[in-house]
């Protein structure tokens, strides 16, 4: 693994991002990225969407909430999703 970091979904990284592998039986418990990426048009001075990279190759996905005005506290920062392609699971990309 070679530095990881984390950049903007733009539409540079967009392809890789619904391109994210999953490992058999996985599919049962998550959606498609795209609907992710969907979902941040509902407010987007509030979404925060960013991929994981290491190096140049895209190797996972995080999808948050910060709304320092929500009405209820537990929305105020919420994290919606972390995709990890599945051949880079394991590796500590989720927890970064």
């Amino acid at each position: 693994m070679t530095e990881l970091r984390l950049v903007e979904l733009s539409a540079a990284t967009i392809v890789a991002v619904n391109a994210l592998s999953l490992k058999p039986g996985q599919e049962a418990f998550i959606a498609p990225t795209s609907y992710a990426v969907a979902g941040a048009v509902v407010n987007p001075a509030t979404s925060w969407q960013r991929v994981v990279l290491d190096g140049d190759a895209v190797v996972g996905f995080v999808s948050a909430n910060f709304d320092e005005e929500a009405d209820k506290d537990h929305f105020r920062s919420v994290l919606w999703r972390i995709n990890v392609d599945a051949d880079d699971q394991g590796r500590g990309i989720g927890r970064f």
